[in-house]
């Protein structure tokens, strides 16, 4: 698909905004900061990687510092430099940030949105960091997102799959390459009828979190529209390690098909309780008893195991894809770590690149500046084809992929195959989507 095929509608540029903004805290007063927040004076500047390093989705984390590494390495000139040698545009050379060298600090956000905004407020108050990135939950994406939006400085969100994040809770200084909860069933279900037709009676169980609600309204919609009908829907804590009380009403529900709109190790959990409660040997219906993981990563598959096989499920990025992009991150991130790289890795090595490129294009770290580089930017070569970071709500439309657990891999990486590789045209959404609608972009935040 051509990036001409992509439709701007009213591509409005906020440089003339510059001021505009909530009333900041006295800590994050841009005074002595030459116009906006955290402006780096001396030959380095700071940027705030802030992932779980704790909780269900430390594993996520992990893969995502290792990328946020990888990108510091290749934007100071280390390494092969990665995508920057298949990035369409070709600003960065390898000499930091505008010529700064670029470092970086890190926090904790355990998965908890209050304790990830007191890590963001940390990065931003005492150690200067003029962007924040990272996360793998919907949560704690929106909470400091919008503390990034009144602070003044951009939030490059990394893993984070609501409708929420760009949609109801959208601002103008945050940005998300990862798809959402909308694109996965629009992805899906396709294929969902293709391979088990449309009557079905599905029961829902959902991580009770803005993630977990628009995955499941997502998926609901989409499979209702082809005949698919939901017999129950139960919200689980996200702190849930025991899944057996919410597998066993399942067995009585007359359903035929689950779906687990869980991720990192509520997945992993949840899938394993329902194989051990017998769920895919059985026929309801008349039919095999099916499971559906809306949301897929290699670490999630690595987790589950053999558990995996033969479920169906969508992802934003896979380490298997042939493009000359992906390869370059997975050669890169292998020799380094010794192993392929999840969806976490690319999604948060790609939006520190694009930070990087689009303070390089614009000119300056003013987060004004690096909004109106963003917005509408067409670009390729990062993976996923042909991408556009739209203006009216800075979420990214590329190809999403949908994935199914192989049933003979190769090795622990190999768990998942690649089914379909649905193109960027089928999940694109208008703005007022119901799914996505309210909410208010508002306008980019210097922060002075």
């Amino acid at each position: 698909m051509s990036t001409s095929n992509f439709t701007r509608r009213g591509l409005l540029k906020t440089s003339a905004i510059a001021g505009a903004g909530l009333a900041l805290p006295t800590y994050l007063s841009a005074a002595g900061h030459s116009g906006f927040t955290n402006a780096p004076e001396g030959d380095t500047v700071t940027l705030g990687f802030n992932v779980p390093q704790s909780g269900p989705y430390a594993d996520e984390g992990a893969d995502e510092l290792r990328a946020f590494e990888l990108a510091v390495e290749h934007l100071n000139g280390g390494g092969d430099g990665g995508m920057m040698n298949t990035f369409s545009s070709k600003a960065l050379k390898g000499t930091g940030i505008l010529g700064k060298k670029v470092e970086y600090v890190t926090g904790d956000t355990q998965t908890k949105s209050d304790a990830a905004r007191a890590s963001a407020k940390s990065m931003i108050e005492k150690d200067g960091a003029v962007m924040i990135s990272g996360g793998s939950s919907s949560g704690v994406a929106v909470a400091v997102q919008a503390l990034c939006q009144e602070a003044g400085v951009i939030f490059m969100a990394g893993l984070t799959h609501s409708n929420d994040t760009t949609g109801k809770d959208k601002k103008a200084n945050g940005f998300r390459h990862f798809f959402n909860s909308y694109m996965s069933g629009a992805a899906l279900a396709p294929v969902l009828k293709n391979a088990y037709g449309t009557d079905r009676k599905t029961y829902h169980l959902t991580a009770d979190y803005n993630w977990g609600y628009t995955t499941e309204e997502a998926v609901r919609s989409s499979t209702e529209a082809m005949g698919w009908e939901t017999v129950a829907a139960v919200k689980t804590p996200l702190t849930q390690t025991d899944f057996s009380s919410y597998i066993a009403p399942v067995l009585q529900s007359g359903a035929d098909t689950l779906v687990l709109n869980h991720y990192g190790g509520n997945m992993v959990n949840s899938l394993t309780n329902a194989v051990q409660f017998g769920l895919r040997d059985k026929q309801v219906n008349g039919k095999d008893f099916q499971i559906i993981v809306p949301l897929y990563s290699r670490l999630m598959a690595k987790g589950a195991g053999a558990n995996v096989k033969g479920i169906f499920g969508s992802a934003n990025w896979h380490w298997s894809l042939t493009d000359e992009g992906s390869k370059a991150f997975v050669k890169s991130f292998g020799t380094k770590y010794g192993f392929p790289p999840s969806q976490a890795a690319h999604t948060c090595y790609v939006q520190t690149m694009l930070y990087a490129d689009a303070v390089e294009r614009a000119g300056s770290f003013a987060p004004c500046a690096v909004v109106e580089a963003l917005e509408g930017f067409e670009f390729d070569g990062m993976g996923n084809g042909p991408t556009l970071y739209r203006a009216e709500d800075h979420q990214c439309f590329k190809d999403v992929l949908v994935m199914k657990g192989k049933e003979n891999p190769t090795s622990e990486f190999d768990l998942l195959e690649i089914v379909e590789v649905t193109p960027a045209a089928q999940v694109t959404y208008d703005p007022n989507h119901p799914q996505v609608a309210g909410g208010n972009l508002g306008t980019c935040n210097n922060g002075a």
